[in-house]
Formats: C-alpha cells, structure tokens, sequence
C-alpha cells in the first residue's frame, strides 16, 4: 500500500462559480470552447483550465518541485489570473 497523501481532488465536487473575468471577456478566446479558465470549486479547490505544457516545461522544473505522474502542469494567461485576483480570499 502507498503512502497517502495530505490532500486529494474531490471527482464528485462541482463547479461554483468562475474566479475572475471570462476568456473573451479578457480577450483570450475567439470563441471557441477550448479556451483558459479559473473556476472555484463547491468543495472549496479551485480548477484551472489551461494548455498543458507538462512535456515542454516538466523537462526543466525548479529544484523542489515534481509533477506527480496524475498531475499535468497547465499554463493560463497572466491577464487571467490578475483579473482573479479580487475573487480569491486572502489574497
């Protein structure tokens, strides 16, 4: 048996609310459904829709940091999350 870890996504949570402004709101999508999002979770986590750069950018991480073989790096626009920001407690 492995060891467990402190924290684990939720599959049965659901969608909340949208953290921040929308892709076309921010220009980042020509309206195409495959676009970068922030969205908080009813449990509380928060979900980032992005590119999954985790072959490009895995390849030459920080020291400290890994990618667990059930996680995928993704990459949002900065203009995104900036725009989140006033939507995220504590922050």
């Amino acid at each position: 048996m492995g060891m467990s870890r402190p924290w684990e996504a939720d599959p049965a949570t659901r969608f909340k609310r949208r953290l921040g402004k929308s892709p076309r709101e921010l220009g980042n999508t020509t309206g195409t459904p495959d676009c970068p999002d922030i969205w908080e979770l009813a449990n509380g986590d928060i979900a980032v829709i992005g590119r999954d750069l985790t072959q490009s950018l895995g390849k030459n991480l920080p020291d400290g940091v890994s990618i667990g073989s059930d996680e995928r790096l993704v990459v949002i626009p900065r203009n995104m999350l900036i725009a989140a920001k006033p939507d995220i407690p504590g922050v």
